[in-house]
């Protein structure tokens, strides 16, 4: 009884992952939302963002985690943020050049910083992956505040994951900073990982079936590593 009761889990988790589309999981700063089919859709994966409603983090200025995970084996992150709140026309600001990770799991930027003018602000911070079969898109909404803040217990990089600044034509981002680009992590440009924990991710739209998507993910991450589903390139929004 025990291992049919197994058995049927895992095949109600395969099938909620073979269901989805999702490639990429915004652990920190909390996601304002995640759907498996909405996550191509630009700015931010088909959420719009609600100060009143959503879960807003404190974001330091002179260095904040961003930590994601991913399913794809190889892609190119860009992490940016705006202060406009109508993020359909907002300016954004490039936080690092375009990083290209190696690797499947956690990965997390430890000490992004942004320009020290938005104190006592509110912003949204946009996180857009480019893989080779599509390009996916998360925000969270935050408050800048001043000082630093050690990572938390999701900025963690999976062993044998590595990670380097690069271009990307997709993302219109260069691999070296411009004076449009806000800071630098206090890391190197490379970042090797060295933590295999376990996948943790943070879900924020209150649904039971996105927790349940997340969950299913991330427990099957350690079974069925590569995940992937073709949706064609966007150009990013």
């Amino acid at each position: 009884m025990a291992q049919f009761s197994m058995n049927a889990l895992l095949g109600l988790l395969a099938l909620a992952v073979s269901q989805s589309s999702a490639h990429f999981l915004l652990n920190y700063p909390p996601t304002i939302g995640f759907g498996d089919t909405l996550e191509l859709t630009p700015p931010c994966g088909g959420f719009t963002v609600d100060f009143i409603k959503d879960n807003v983090t404190d974001f330091h200025v002179d260095g904040d985690a961003i930590a994601v995970t991913s399913i794809h084996p190889q892609s190119i992150w860009l992490f940016r943020s705006t202060l406009d709140l109508n993020v359909t026309t907002a300016n954004w600001t490039d936080l690092l050049p375009a990083v290209e990770q190696t690797g499947i799991g956690d990965y997390c930027e430890p000490a992004v910083t942004v320009p020290g003018s938005w104190i006592g602000k509110k912003g949204v911070i946009s996180v857009v992956q480019d893989s080779p079969t599509e390009t996916l898109y998360q925000c969270a909404a935050v408050n800048f505040v001043s000082g630093s803040h050690s990572p938390p217990s999701v900025c963690k990089n999976v062993t044998g994951l590595s990670a380097s600044f690069t271009a990307d034509p997709t993302l219109f981002v260069p691999a070296t900073a411009t004076a449009s680009t806000a800071g630098s992590t206090s890391s190197s440009a490379t970042i090797t990982g060295g933590s295999s924990a376990s996948v943790s991710a943070i879900s924020q739209t209150g649904a039971a079936s996105t927790a349940y998507a997340y969950g299913a993910i991330s427990y099957l991450m350690g079974l069925a590593p590569v995940v992937l589903l073709y949706h064609g390139n966007q150009p990013v929004q």
